[in-house]
C-alpha cells in the first residue's frame, strides 16, 4: 500500500540533477512543485542555483513547467521572474495538472519527470498518473499551516515506504 509514495529517486535538490542524466533515462521535460521545491517562500526570486539549472535546462533544450495546487494568480506572479510555464489547481495527488502538463508539452508519460518535496502530493500524483518521480528535501523548514498538516501526516508515510523500500536512499544525483 505504501508504495504509492514510493519515488522512482530520492534526490537532495533538484538542481543537483543535470540536463545528461535526464536524458539519459530517457527524460524530455521536468515537472515540479512550486514551493519549497524550486523556490522558498522567503527568496522568491529564486537562488543562483536555480537560475543556473534552468539555463542548463534550456541550453539542453529540456522545458520546466511548474505543476502546482495553487492558484492561477499566485503561481503567475511566483513564476514571473523566472519565466516559467505553469499548470495551477493541479489538485495534486489527483493527476490533473500532471496530464495536463504532458499533454501541453506534447511529450509521453515515460518522457517527463516530476519533482516535488511531498510524498502526500507530489509523489503520490505522480504515481497515479504513471510518471516517474523525484522526492527533494524542502529547500526550508517552514511551511504554510496546510502543508504543516500534509508533513505531520507524512512523517510516518515516508518511514513505512523506506522500510518497505530498502532501495531507496538519498543521492546526490538519479544516476547513482
Amino acid at each position: 500500500m505504501l508504495n504509492k509514495f514510493a519515488p522512482t529517486w530520492m534526490v537532495d535538490v533538484a538542481y543537483k540533477v543535470t540536463p545528461e542524466q535526464l536524458k539519459a533515462h530517457g527524460i524530455k521535460a521536468v515537472l515540479s512543485d512550486l514551493d519549497n521545491t524550486l523556490i522558498a517562500w522567503n527568496n522568491p526570486e529564486g537562488t543562483p542555483e536555480l537560475r543556473a539549472w534552468m539555463d542548463a535546462l534550456a541550453q539542453a533544450e529540456i522545458p520546466l513547467v511548474v505543476v502546482s495546487n495553487n492558484s492561477h494568480d499566485r503561481i503567475s506572479r511566483a513564476v514571473a521572474p523566472l519565466g516559467l510555464q505553469f499548470v495551477s489547481r493541479a489538485f495534486k495527488p489527483l493527476t490533473r495538472g500532471i496530464n495536463q502538463a504532458v499533454k501541453d508539452l506534447g511529450l509521453t508519460k515515460d518522457e517527463v519527470v516530476m519533482v516535488g518535496d511531498q510524498l502526500m502530493t507530489d509523489i503520490w500524483a505522480s504515481n497515479n498518473a504513471g510518471v516517474r518521480s523525484i522526492l527533494v528535501k524542502p529547500l526550508l523548514e517552514t511551511d504554510q499551516w496546510n502543508t504543516r498538516i500534509n508533513r505531520f501526516i507524512e512523517k510516518p508515510v515516508k518511514k513505512g515506504m523506506l522500510k518497505g523500500n530498502p532501495e531507496l536512499k538519498w543521492m546526490d544525483n538519479i544516476n547513482d
